[in-house]
């Protein structure tokens, strides 16, 4: 429940980050303003909105960067196993999708129980002739 509303939460930060840091005017933006062409916005006050979105989106990153450290640790702390072999390794009858598999034997087989190896030949033989090249007289 908790990695739920942290995760909800990072979201929801990360998309506020993106839309303050989209908001910030460019560096180039105060020269304009300086020979006349621009207005300064009153509606943060008289130094603009550069110190008040400078500082929102610092306190965003930072509650973004520890909120990425929170879900590590809570996605470290799963003990739950991750893997289907960690799945296998708990269980003592093997899984089989059709439910008519045979059941995998315990040991290793034996010496003579291994298929014998086709002959090395063999692959020459599956492979078409080539015909003979015409030559002309």
């Amino acid at each position: 429940m908790l990695q739920t509303i942290l995760l909800v939460l990072h979201v929801i930060v990360a998309i506020s980050l993106i839309v303050f840091i989209l908001l910030q005017q460019g560096r180039g933006a105060t020269t304009g303003a300086a020979f006349g062409s621009g207005a300064s916005s009153t509606v943060f006050g008289a130094r603009g909105s550069a110190s008040f979105l400078s500082r929102t989106t610092s306190i965003l990153a930072i509650v973004f960067f520890a909120n990425c450290l929170l879900l590590a640790f809570l996605g470290a702390q799963r003990t739950a196993p991750s893997s289907v072999l960690e799945h296998l390794s708990g269980d003592s009858a093997p899984l089989s999708v059709g439910g008519d598999a045979p059941p995998v034997p315990a040991t290793a087989p034996a010496a003579g129980d291994t298929p014998p190896t086709p002959p090395a030949d063999k692959g020459a033989a599956d492979m078409p002739d080539i015909p003979p090249a015409k030559t002309s007289p």
